[in-house]
């Protein structure tokens, strides 16, 4: 949902399975995408669909902490792997 009135994005995904291992990276791939694409002046909210996930509350909990995300953004390993998630395959 994009409000751009009040310069707001949310995004609700969906887990493939209730014990995804990958959702948190999912998350973070989603949320990196729209940092890149969208202006600056954008909120994003971007969180597991309710009930679709065991760890639905620490994995959204994860993805809405700015420094956390930061971090991981940091990290020179994972930035790679979620370049990779978001590079067009041919």
């Amino acid at each position: 949902q994009v409000n751009d009135g009040e310069s707001t994005v949310s995004v609700e995904f969906t887990p493939t399975i209730p014990h995804c291992s990958m959702a948190t990276l999912i998350g973070l791939s989603i949320k990196v995408k729209l940092l890149r694409s969208l202006p600056e002046r954008f909120k994003l909210d971007v969180h597991i669909t309710p009930g679709t996930h065991a760890s639905e509350h620490a994995v959204n909990k994860q993805l809405a902490d700015k420094e956390r995300v930061a971090a991981a953004l940091e990290n020179t390993h994972l930035l790679e792997v979620v370049n990779q998630c978001l590079s067009a395959r041919t």
